[in-house]
């Protein structure tokens, strides 16, 4: 799960970090009150979405009179923003935050997110503030400082001066960038995050530490320990078939391709989406059904598919250990006739159940065809789609 950037600094004020003083709008005349009401002479009108470069897409803009103020929100609120984390369908602004002025000495990276290799939390600072870390780390990876922390002893005072070190933070100024890195160190462990991560994290004229944006991502697993976090939630910023995949405890994620897929279990997904691309084709989603699938939820399964305009057919792959493969095709059969399926369908089944499955099939009276290997469904479906 993804927030807003006002809403991560929302987090970090609470876990001590330095952040500018700044009120989430929805409206141009909300923005105008916002910055009547945080005083000063410059403000910044940011676009809240879910989304990376947004000021290199038009999304940032800094205003130095009222009208500007005005101007900018009017311009930004209800655009489509376009950056290279959004693709090139953009996302829609219907958020806001208007937040004072910083004065900017130096920009740095600071980020703190799992490292599954090494089972540790990785610490990434880098010199390189506010431009596109994966560049950074592509050309200049020297340019990134990185240390392990073990979660049973936490971030050491030594590994947040080395960061600190390495990345350049002026003597006068390293007390307050280890406190930072410290508290954002204890802001990703309290909240379940998966990624905290401040960018840029500024060096002010004055030597003050502060976090000029914050990005969060959360382990969904653990949100039921987060109420506060959930609230968060903006359904506007995450796919609406994905959100209805969701009711029904369907593991769903859209892609770009046109061979809808259904499978239960996320190892054999992968391996499904692998194979159809090796005989040359793409998936139109990821769909784990998971090991409790019901009829009703391979129903639905199919009806989320086919919203897709794109889908020009469907491949269901099944393992039967936990799950039946003849529950699979009732399933399978049931969907198929309330959907009134018009794109070609191939079922694979092994396991569990299996002859059975594939009598429920065979009788059904549909086009339904079947397959034995993850080879010859690609196959199939393939053929069946040109």
């Amino acid at each position: 799960m993804k927030i807003h950037e006002y809403q991560g600094k929302e987090i970090l004020k609470k876990f001590g970090v330095t952040v500018p003083r700044g009120i989430p709008c929805f409206s141009v005349d909300e923005a105008v009150k916002a910055a009547e009401t945080l005083g000063g002479k410059v403000w910044v009108v940011k676009a809240q979405i879910h989304a990376g470069g947004r000021g290199k897409g038009g999304g940032v803009k800094v205003a130095k009179s009222m009208d500007e103020v005005r101007a900018y929100a009017g311009q930004i609120l209800g655009m489509q923003l376009v950056t290279h984390q959004t693709g090139p369908a953009g996302q829609k602004v219907r958020r806001l935050l208007v937040e004072e002025g910083a004065d900017i000495k130096k920009e740095y990276y600071v980020a703190a997110l799992t490292d599954r290799a090494s089972q540790k939390v990785a610490m990434m600072a880098s010199s390189e503030g506010g431009m596109d870390i994966e560049e950074v780390a592509h050309k200049t990876p020297e340019k990134i400082i990185k240390v392990f922390v073990d979660p049973a002893t936490g971030l050491t005072d030594a590994q947040a001066r080395q960061l600190a070190d390495g990345i350049g933070v002026p003597a006068g100024s390293q007390a307050q960038a280890i406190d930072t890195l410290k508290k954002l160190y204890t802001c990703y462990m309290e909240t379940d995050a998966s990624l905290a991560e401040i960018n840029p994290m500024i060096l002010e004229g004055n030597g003050g530490i502060r976090a000029l944006d914050a990005k969060f991502n959360f382990d969904s697993n653990a949100l039921y320990r987060h109420p506060e976090i959930v609230a968060y939630r903006d359904l506007d910023e995450e796919d609406a078939d994905e959100i209805e995949a969701s009711k029904f405890d369907l593991a769903y994620i859209s892609l770009d391709g046109n061979i809808g897929c259904l499978v239960n279990g996320a190892g054999l997904a992968m391996a499904t989406m692998d194979t159809i691309k090796l005989f040359g084709a793409e998936p139109a989603n990821f769909l784990d059904v998971g090991g409790g699938a019901t009829t009703e939820k391979v129903t639905e399964a199919f009806k989320i598919m086919l919203k897709n305009p794109k889908v020009k057919g469907i491949l269901v792959n099944i393992f039967g250990g936990i799950m039946k493969c003849d529950t699979i095709a009732n399933g399978v059969v049931t969907a198929a006739r309330e959907t009134h399926l018009s794109v070609p369908l191939v079922v694979r089944m092994k396991g569990t159940n299996e002859d059975l499955g594939k009598k429920i099939l065979a009788e059904s009276g549909l086009p339904i065809i079947t397959a034995d290997s993850m080879a010859e469904a690609a196959t199939k479906i393939v053929a069946a789609v040109k």
